[in-house]
């Protein structure tokens, strides 16, 4: 009786080896989770965030046409990039770089817009100076990677101004 014994306090001692191991095996798995979780979840708020100053530049765009085309569209260097400012209570564009939240740059880009002869948008054809083709753009740095989002739009002259 006394050898059984004996060889049960050595199993015991084997068993909580292996009950540490698979303990610390548990907890390296629940934290290399978690911070699978963190970094998806980040990506994810970036995203989402991206998606809506994209829809805002588009928006302010919208506006400042609304303030009148011909001096604040139409005077618009096409190609170049235009940041967007509020000012004063009122949507203005800029070529002056700046930050959102210190960690977005949003800008817009214009362009012409021309026509084929059944009035539909082509690559070339009739020049139409009443339409600009306008692209949103945000991006932001993530590491040591830049991830930008565009999103396009047509404008046009709707109030005649």
């Amino acid at each position: 009786m006394n050898s059984n014994f004996r060889l049960q306090r050595g199993i015991s001692l084997v068993e909580v080896v292996v009950g540490v191991a698979i303990l610390l095996l548990a907890v390296t798995g629940v934290m290399t989770t978690y911070n699978i979780f963190i970094r998806v979840g980040i990506s994810t708020l970036n995203s989402i965030q991206s998606s809506y100053l994209l829809e805002e530049g588009i928006e302010a765009v919208s506006v400042v046409r609304d303030y009148g085309w011909g001096t604040n569209i139409a005077g618009l260097t096409i190609g170049t990039k235009y940041y967007l400012s509020w000012v004063g209570g009122k949507w203005t564009t800029t070529t002056t770089a700046s930050k959102i939240d210190n960690f977005y740059t949003r800008y817009v880009v214009l362009s012409s817009v021309y026509r084929d002869v059944n009035d539909n948008i082509a690559s070339s054809g009739t020049l139409d100076s009443g339409t600009r083709k306008v692209i949103s753009y945000v991006s932001w740095q993530s590491g040591a990677t830049t991830t930008t989002k565009t999103l396009t739009t047509y404008l046009t002259n709707l109030f005649n101004n």
